[in-house]
């Protein structure tokens, strides 16, 4: 592991002075600081590659999206059964994963990270 690389990850994760930090940035710093401290990090790693899987950038790209859904599941697994955030970011991600091999569309994810939930009218038309 190039040292220099996972400072460089942790300061733009200081720097980005937000929660989570998100996109091809989000991506890069989380499986990097992953491979380092799995448990510090995976969490996050998990959270921001189901959030890529419903990104405009892979719309059109089924089995990216499901790359992306299978390194989360993954992610998610590894996590040691102590850490607090384990069963709920496994339960997204598996969840997502499903979703997406049904073909159904993903969930968008409010900005705690909850999934928005459709109004009724909308839930039973989908269905």
């Amino acid at each position: 592991m190039d040292q220099d690389m996972v400072v460089l990850a942790r300061v733009r994760l200081l720097s980005a002075n937000r929660r989570v930090v998100r996109g091809a940035e989000g991506l890069w710093i989380y499986r990097l600081l992953t491979q380092v401290e799995p448990e510090a990090y995976g969490s996050k790693l998990a959270y921001v590659l189901v959030e890529a899987s419903a990104s405009p950038l892979v719309r059109e790209l089924p089995e990216r999206r499901l790359a992306l859904l299978d390194e989360a599941v993954e992610v998610a697994k590894a996590l040691g059964t102590s850490n607090p955030y384990r069963a709920k970011m496994l339960a997204r991600a598996l969840a997502a994963r499903q979703r997406e091999r049904e073909g159904r569309p993903a969930e968008p994810l409010t900005s705690d990270g909850q999934e928005h939930e459709q109004p009724f009218c909308y839930r039973r038309l989908a269905k």
